[in-house]
């Protein structure tokens, strides 16, 4: 089964929950977990497993274009075809060029093109590493280049490697509900949304479950930092017929030992609890 963790904006904790899953879901159910930290841009759940060193790494590549301009006619087709704008044809100064930071590698202008004028090399998107497993199935991040905007295929590279038949897969996915996040929970079968009872987190909350519902995926919902907002968030969530796994009541103590990358050890009662009673509400859900 593939379980996604998502937000409509960052600092919710979905990391918080994403991590703290992995490890209850490892301990208490009996079944492999394989974490995945699906946000490239700040990858970060392998700070909460000190004890864990990389096995093994692998780059990953995209293909960009390149047009050979003793073949390019200048018709223009390529352009024509190119969703992203990506290439610049000037026919009187004989420039042809394609900008890699917009093009997406869809290989259409290689299929527009009928004089054999473009060809594709590898660029690098980033690194792909894997964690040795303390509990359940192990941990596997991406890490995106330095300057690359390209978050979508590295996601795609990283989801195909860490897959495992044997395995619940948690993705952790990046914050937003932009074209990263929709890679990301694509072929989830199921979605755990984080929010916050402020303003913001509920303003969010909504965008991801009108995205979600498009998608046509069923999603459930934890919030984190219970009791420190409004009615408005529970109007919303009864309104809507929005299932809640749980509830994480705020702590000074929890928050913490999140900035101090002490998570997992001597959790406060009360957040330990909480979680119990979610992996309680997940049980039916993941079939256990």
């Amino acid at each position: 089964m593939k379980i996604a963790v998502a937000s409509g904006k960052g600092g919710t904790g979905k990391t918080t929950v994403a991590v703290s899953l992995y490890h209850y879901l490892s301990t208490l159910l009996t079944c492999k977990v394989k974490l995945i930290d699906c946000d490239v841009e700040e990858p970060n759940d392998a700070i909460f497993f000190p004890e864990l060193t990389p096995v093994s790494q692998k780059d990953a590549y995209r293909l960009i274009p390149s047009i050979d301009t003793g073949k390019c006619t200048f018709c223009r087709k390529c352009a024509d075809w190119c969703e992203f704008n990506a290439i610049v044809l000037v026919p009187d100064a004989r420039l042809a060029e394609i900008d890699p930071d917009l093009c997406h590698s869809c290989g259409a202008c290689s299929a527009a093109c009928s004089f054999d004028a473009i060809t594709e090399g590898e660029d690098l998107l980033g690194t792909i590493l894997f964690y040795e497993p303390e509990t359940g199935a192990g941990l596997v991040e991406g890490k995106l280049k330095i300057g690359s905007a390209m978050q979508t295929p590295l996601i795609r590279q990283l989801k195909n490697e860490a897959t495992e038949t044997e395995a619940m897969l948690l993705f952790d996915a990046p914050p937003g509900t932009s074209c990263p996040v929709v890679e990301t929970v694509s072929d989830a079968d199921y979605v755990i949304l984080v929010t916050e009872p402020t303003p913001f987190g509920l303003y969010d909350l909504k965008i991801m479950v009108e995205l979600l519902r498009n998608l046509h995926k069923p999603f459930g919902l934890i919030i984190n930092k219970a009791g420190t907002g409004k009615n408005d968030m529970e109007n919303y969530l009864q309104k809507n017929n929005i299932p809640v796994l749980g509830q994480i009541p705020f702590s000074r103590e929890y928050a913490s030992k999140y900035a101090n990358g002490d998570l997992l050890r001597n959790i406060p009662e009360e957040t330990d609890l909480a979680f119990h009673r979610i992996i309680e509400n997940l049980k039916p859900i993941i079939g256990r």
